[in-house]
């Protein structure tokens, strides 16, 4: 139980201000990132063959404080029907005691995020593309590289997502179905799911480095809906990533040094901020985007675009878990 509207409150209050820049670069960027919205997306189409009938929109562009407040309204939308309601005179105190520890990790991220589309938020609850300027401006500056083209490979990887979700009618109740269910489960599990957890710390404490919390707290059931989610998270990042490295050499000269400067500084930043990341999942978010390309990488490169598009058919045809660290295990499955 969250407190969403005190989340964002204190995420928006707490975020760090943007890089100083002259305004007219900051208006320059902010007109840029609106307008290569619709280029990027079109270049993704002709590459994925994906939404190829849909209407060419633009992005929004906000700051980090307005970053922050839309990811609380997409996150209440997406986990509002699972997360139960506490009732009683601690409800409201539970709910914004949560809201605050909910909105100093929202502050943490927001001076990172580059773009996000969120298929749950906008007015219409519809989807909602967002590129976040100061963290663009930040990061082109930091890297030393052109600021056009690293716009336009932001964008190429935003509008992949949208695409993903736009273009594949089933993906975005599938992915707010299984956030219930899993969210629901672990909201549910009261003593009898601590004593669970107890009975597996013999089991997990023999993983050694290999112990993860957060599956050591799902019961088999809750697991398999996790590893269905992370399958599904690992080939949509990886997916966009590789569309962006894909598109980029015809259209961003620069992108073999956007690329390898972006990946060193995924790697990079001081002990407190790597140890916050750790804690948070942005590194396992990291992996994700290379497990994820990887696999997308050797599906295509096996049965061309076309056959890899058999992912977006129906749920049955996403790749398992398994299947993200074994493409080829999927090409068999699906193309005999």
């Amino acid at each position: 139980m969250v407190d969403w509207a005190i989340a964002a409150q204190t995420g928006a209050l707490l975020v760090r201000g943007g890089p100083q820049v002259p305004r007219e670069r900051a208006e320059e960027a902010v007109t840029d990132l609106r307008e290569l919205t619709v280029e990027a997306e079109g270049h993704v189409r002709r590459l994925t063959n994906l939404g190829l009938d849909l209407p060419l929109l633009p992005g929004e562009v906000v700051d980090r404080p307005g970053w922050v407040r839309s990811a609380a309204a997409g996150l209440d939308a997406l986990t509002g029907r699972a997360l139960p309601q506490q009732g009683g005179p601690l409800g409201p105190i539970l709910a914004g005691g949560a809201g605050v520890q909910t909105g100093l990790v929202l502050a943490f991220l927001a001076s990172r995020v580059l773009g996000q589309y969120d298929p749950f938020g906008g007015p219409d609850k519809e989807g909602r593309l967002l590129l976040v300027a100061p963290n663009v401006v930040a990061a082109e500056q930091a890297m030393d590289v052109p600021g056009h083209d690293f716009r336009l490979w932001v964008c190429l990887h935003e509008c992949t997502h949208r695409l993903q979700f736009t273009a594949v009618k089933w993906l975005r109740d599938y992915f707010a179905d299984e956030v219930e269910r899993l969210v629901s489960g672990l909201a549910g599990g009261g003593t009898d799911g601590l004593a669970d957890l107890f009975g597996r710390l013999p089991d997990a404490i023999k993983q050694g480095p290999k112990l993860n919390l957060a599956e050591l707290i799902q019961s088999p059931k809750e697991r398999a809906v996790f590893d269905r989610l992370l399958a599904l998270s690992t080939l949509l990042e990886g997916h966009a990533d590789y569309v962006m490295d894909a598109v980029g050499p015809q259209v961003v000269p620069s992108v073999d040094q956007i690329r390898a400067r972006f990946t060193a500084r995924r790697k990079g930043g001081g002990v407190f901020d790597r140890l916050l990341r750790a804690l948070l999942g942005v590194d396992a978010k990291i992996r994700q985007y290379e497990e994820g390309a990887k696999f997308t990488k050797h599906v295509v490169d096996a049965v061309g675009m076309d056959g890899f598009n058999a992912v977006w058919r129906s749920p049955n045809t996403l790749p398992s878990r398994a299947e993200i660290a074994d493409p080829a295990a999927w090409v068999r499955r699906l193309h005999g």
